[in-house]
Parts: structure tokens; sequence; C-alpha cells
């Protein structure tokens, strides 16, 4: 096996730290990318015990079955979709997973649903919740730069979505000092 699809990388920071400790115990990467880590050579079953176990002290977790690697896809494509490219999201929600992991949206839908406890719509609800706080507490767009960003229809429509969520209005929510933000693993 020449890839790995690792849980709980999220973020370029996670790239950086997976990337950096792989190649510290002497592992020869072709590309790491939210996810996945794909390898120059085939891994033993004692390769990816070392990588398991160093992995693990960061957070991560080595997915072996299809499920979970599903699952953990789906994760990949919606935060990338967040906080990369959501207002380049053409095709619905359900239309952009099923293109991309070439499986009926219901059958991934069912999959995602049964394990995490939460609809893939609510998943990514809260992903989007999260970059708005992000956004609101960096103080650097408006309401509708914000809402345009991350493909809302109208800053309505992202403040009710927000206050459905949070309890908050965004702009109370910009008032608090506290900062109420969830690591992206954590959702």
């Amino acid at each position: 096996m020449k890839q790995l699809h690792i849980k709980n990388m999220v973020c370029n920071r996670c790239i950086m730290v997976v990337t950096s400790e792989l190649e510290k115990i002497g592992h020869a990467l072709v590309s790491v990318e939210l996810g996945k880590v794909v390898f120059k050579k085939d891994l033993t079953q004692n390769d990816k015990l070392i990588i398991g176990k160093k992995l693990q002290s960061y957070g991560f977790e080595i997915l072996d079955d299809a499920n979970s690697k599903t699952i953990e896809k789906i994760k990949t494509l919606l935060i990338d979709l967040v906080h990369y490219k959501n207002n380049q999201l053409k095709l619905t929600l359900s239309d952009y997973l099923s293109q991309e992991l070439h499986q009926d949206y219901s059958k991934l839908s069912n999959l995602f649903s049964n394990v995490e406890g939460i609809s893939i719509e609510k998943y990514f609800i809260h992903l989007k919740i999260e970059k708005i706080k992000e956004l609101i507490v960096y103080d650097e767009l408006t309401l509708s730069e914000i809402a345009a960003v991350l493909n809302y229809s109208s800053v309505a429509h992202l403040s009710n979505q927000f206050k459905k969520v949070t309890g908050f209005s965004p702009s109370y929510f910009k008032k608090l000092k506290i900062i109420q933000r969830k690591e992206l693993d954590q959702l």
C-alpha cells in the first residue's frame, strides 16, 4: 500500500506536521493532502504501526476500513469547500459530493449520518458557522462580504443560520470578547 488516509488532518498546518513527522522517520513522500498521504514506496505493516503511533501523538489516526475512508473524504471535501473554494461551488452540495466521490449521494448521506450522528448538510452548516466566527473575529470583512465568500444568498440567510446554530446574532457575537470557536476536528 502506497497511501494512507488520516483522520483529523483538516488544515494546512496539519499537512505541515504530518509531512515533517513522516520525513523525520525516514519516509519518502509523493504528496500530502488533507486526509491523505501518498508514499513513494509500499508500506509494511510495521511501517503503518510506527506511523500510526507517531501521528497519534498529534491527534491523527490512520483509517483502515472503507467506510471510515469515505467519511473522512466527505469531511475533507467539505472543509476544503468552506475554507478554500465555497464561492466556486456551481453544483448542489449533493451533486458535488456524488461527483467527487463517484457514489450515490443517498448512500453517502446514510453512511455519514449513521456513523457521525449528524447529517452531511448540518455538518456543512457547522463548518460554515465556524468559518463565519473566524471571519467575524478577524474583522476584515463586512457581513455582506462574508455572505458572498461563503455562498449565502443574503446577509439575512447567513444571520438566521448563525443565530439558529449559536444562539447569537453575528453582530452580538462580534461584541462578545470571548472567542467561542471550535476546532474543525471537534465538529
